[in-house]
């Protein structure tokens, strides 16, 4: 179900963005001198914290001002504590020990916040139909199950600890979209499971054993425009960080040419990024209703969009770091890919949403399959015209006009 009455962020939900903030820029980090195993670890320390952030928005989205402070400030304090062991985490594999690794405090943190954030809304006696694995941890259970395996080492030719995380993520989304299709279903199932908690204290009464109160749970009511905004200050966080990786690296260096190039090129394209959100919204489609997006199409998106930001953000940190530069390796494809990434998910929605096929075939699709392209050619070129591109690709999106005028 869902309500599009008119309710904005509270100051509890914006102060428990900043430590998010902090995480964001942690991932990032990550970024900066990639193999493809770094890679494949940011998308899912990314969706770890993504999907704490998620849970807890939806909390509050339900809950709104019955919105337990404790429960936000426990889970703030879990993202703190995953932001600050997501830089260690990995390091065996590049040390050849365990030891200096801190993935046991990241799962643990993780699990702890999804245990709050499940806990809230169990409390609250709402079914969020909407996103249900919220409710249920089948998707925690394989990064639980990982604090028995040993970290990987050095030519190990598995990493099974991660690949139990990537697991996890999978069964979230799986479980998701599955009960999502049938939501009356899902509804019954927690209603039936709550009247037997019911019966059991009844009995325990009867022995003179202390009880509790069953609440029945019913289907939340999903604030459609309080959620919009939620994700929209979240696109909101991750282009912050791309300006910030700007702003940072080009600190102390010698203001060139190239890097003043450089420096505009990456301006450009975050503008633009922020235009599409500011025009279209955060599906960056035009006209799109995002009211009418099943949550369990427009979260996973969401989760793509934002993780592709953040790659590209921190491709920008390196290139200011020296623009005149020819980029090679892993970083080309992360700043080139994100940027891809971000589109692809966008086209994605635009079909779901049914856009204009003139937007589809000669704005969305270029749009993806340019950075890919502008990729194998960037160790040909200086950084800054890597970037420069990558910035004309994005102006070329918000220079669309829909063929018929958006009625105000």
């Amino acid at each position: 179900m869902s309500d599009a009455g008119e309710r904005h962020a509270s100051w509890l939900e914006l102060f428990f963005d900043l430590v998010v903030v902090v995480a964001v820029a942690q991932l990032a980090h990550r970024l900066q001198h990639p193999t493809w195993l770094d890679v494949a670890l940011f998308a899912m320390l990314y969706y770890a914290v993504w999907s704490v952030w998620t849970s807890m928005t939806l909390y509050a989205n339900v809950r709104g001002d019955k919105t337990r402070v404790r429960s936000m400030l426990l889970c703030m304090f879990g993202i703190a504590v995953m932001a600050a062991a997501a830089p260690d985490v990995g390091h065996a594999l590049s040390l050849g020990s365990g030891d200096n690794t801190h993935d046991p405090w990241f799962i643990a943190a993780y699990v702890f916040c999804r245990a709050v954030a499940a806990r809230s809304l169990q409390g609250s006696g709402n079914i969020l139909i909407s996103w249900p694995s919220v409710h249920i941890g089948v998707g925690v259970i394989p990064w639980v199950a990982s604090l028995w395996i040993d970290p990987p080492a050095p030519g190990d030719p598995v990493a099974w600890r991660y690949v139990l995380w990537g697991l996890g993520a999978v069964l979230d989304i799986t479980f998701t979209v599955r009960a999502s299709l049938d939501p009356d279903r899902v509804v019954k199932q927690a209603q039936a499971q709550a009247e037997r908690l019911r019966k059991r204290e009844e009995r325990r009464q009867e022995f003179g054993l202390r009880s509790q109160e069953i609440t029945v749970p019913t289907a939340a009511i999903l604030h459609s425009a309080h959620l919009g905004e939620r994700l929209g200050l979240f696109v909101i966080i991750v282009l912050g960080e791309a300006v910030m990786q700007v702003v940072v690296a080009a600190s102390g260096k010698s203001w060139d040419q190239a890097l003043g190039l450089a420096a505009l090129g990456g301006f450009g394209l975050i503008v633009s990024l922020w235009w599409l959100t500011l025009q279209y919204g955060l599906s960056a489609v035009p006209d799109a209703s995002e009211n009418g997006l099943r949550p369990a199409v427009a979260m996973p998106a969401h989760y793509v969009m934002t993780a592709g930001i953040t790659a590209t953000a921190a491709g920008l940190g390196v290139v200011a770091e020296d623009a005149s530069a020819h980029l090679h390796g892993g970083i080309v494809w992360v700043l080139c890919g994100g940027l891809a990434v971000y589109f692809l998910a966008s086209a994605v929605l635009g079909v779901a949403n049914r856009a204009e096929r003139r937007w589809l075939w000669g704005w969305a699709l270029p749009s993806v399959a340019a950075p890919p392209v502008v990729a194998v050619f960037a160790g040909l070129v200086q950084a800054w015209i890597v970037v420069a591109l990558l910035a004309l690709v994005a102006l070329w999106r918000v220079l669309y006009k829909p063929s018929t005028p958006a009625v105000a």
